[in-house]
């Protein structure tokens, strides 16, 4: 799962109501772009939508996390929470270095 899925799928966890269009401004993709990642996440058996009439007596759809989609969800929760860790750890690394750096720079006498 790539990290645009990721980001449709969590949203869709919260609500599976929203539309493809506020779905589209929530994770930053095109309409078409959400339209293709929708697609990908129902034949992955990740989601599965319900098509229903909303008020303005139009067809739309409610999204429904699979149980496949909720394990799936966690499992890339995990990985990227581990990512994040190992980036925030080599950071933490650089800047304690260029700390240290500078340190031993300002401490030298100027000429």
């Amino acid at each position: 799962m790539n990290e645009t899925e990721f980001k449709a799928l969590k949203e869709l966890s919260t609500d599976g109501a929203v539309s493809q269009r506020d779905l589209s401004k929530r994770v930053g993709l095109s309409l078409g772009g959400v339209n293709y990642i929708i697609k990908e996440l129902i034949q992955k058996g990740y989601i599965k939508a319900q098509r229903f009439k909303n008020s303005n007596n139009k067809a739309a759809y409610i999204y429904a996390v699979t149980p496949q989609g909720i394990n799936a969800r966690v499992k890339q929760t995990q990985y990227f929470l581990q990512k994040k860790i190992e980036e925030y750890e080599r950071l933490k690394m650089e800047i304690d270095e260029l700390t240290k750096d500078n340190t031993e720079t300002s401490d030298k006498p100027q000429p």
